[in-house]
């Protein structure tokens, strides 16, 4: 179970979508980190992105924002901020493993 956010470290906030790769790829890291979150569903006409217009000033996702209100746009940004913010849990690498293996499963299925 994911650690809980105190009143010293307020819970990350993730502005995605469901279909978007990089954002599916920010909440994988974020389960392996075993980090909680708050995932904010985005519409997907940029002119109706109000809500992540105001929490960061841009339009583009993924967007986190931090637990000390940093504000980090695109999945490379935030990536190398969860890495350096977050050790490691043990059962990482594991989930990594059972998540590459129900992949490889979809695309022979596909195949």
């Amino acid at each position: 179970m994911p650690a809980l956010p105190t009143a010293e470290t307020p819970m990350l906030r993730l502005f995605q979508t469901e279909w978007c790769p990089s954002s599916h790829r920010v909440r994988q890291r974020l389960t392996e980190l075993d980090v909680a979150y708050t995932a904010l569903q985005v519409p997907v006409e940029r002119d109706e992105r109000t809500a992540l217009f105001q929490a960061t000033g841009g339009v583009t996702i993924p967007a986190l924002v931090a637990e000390d209100g940093a504000v980090l746009i695109g999945e490379d940004a935030i990536l190398d901020y969860l890495d350096r913010r977050f050790d490691e849990p043990g059962g990482a690498v594991a989930h990594r493993e059972k998540a590459e293996q129900a992949r490889r499963r979809l695309l022979e299925e596909a195949a």
